[in-house]
């Protein structure tokens, strides 16, 4: 695609990417924030995006721009990363009073893990989610990666098409605040 650029996401990327983090994740939002409102929910994400010790860190997203503007996301992570960040998260939480501060695996150690992937509404239907997926697989390789994983949501039919047409395939099912997922791995 033309003119599209994929980078590091900074701190002052929170109010783009925080939409689409939200869009995509759903309810596990609240989980993540211990937190039921809304206004609370984006306010604690927009906090942990900025921070660097958690999975929805600046550190760990990658930002699609088009002619310089923001069109998708991308939040990638080693998943025995994703083990450390949720103890961090997790004791953060309790240090904040969070109601809720169980986190659900979404990994195995052995996976890279896609956390999140969402194109902005203005921008879909114009393969920058295929692109993501190809850097997702890109970067992972570079860390020595022998497999790249996400979970997709079971009524999410398109995303899960998408998926097995870039090489995923379900290897078990799991689940995430009591909801089935399919977890997809592509062997890389």
């Amino acid at each position: 695609m033309n003119n599209l650029s994929i980078r590091p996401a900074l701190p002052k990327d929170a109010g783009f990417a925080m939409p689409l983090i939200i869009e995509a994740i759903g309810a596990i939002a609240c989980r993540l924030t211990g937190m039921q409102k809304e206004e609370d929910v984006v306010r604690t994400l927009l906090t942990l995006f900025k921070q660097e010790t958690n999975r929805h860190s600046y550190l760990y997203t990658w930002i699609a721009e088009q002619k310089g503007v923001p069109a998708g996301i991308l939040v990638l992570y080693d998943g025995q990363k994703g083990e450390e960040l949720d103890a961090i998260l997790s004791s953060w939480l309790q240090k904040n009073g969070a109601p809720i501060s169980f986190l659900d695996k979404e990994a195995h150690s052995d996976e890279w893990y896609i956390d999140t992937i969402c194109v902005h509404p203005d921008f879909r239907g114009q393969g920058i989610g295929t692109i993501l997926l190809d850097h997702a697989e890109k970067t992972a390789k570079q860390h020595g990666a022998q497999k790249l994983a996400l979970n997709v949501e079971i009524e999410k039919k398109r995303a899960y098409l998408l998926y097995k047409r870039k090489g995923f395939e379900v290897t078990e099912p799991w689940t995430i605040i009591g909801e089935p997922f399919h977890h997809m791995v592509k062997h890389i």
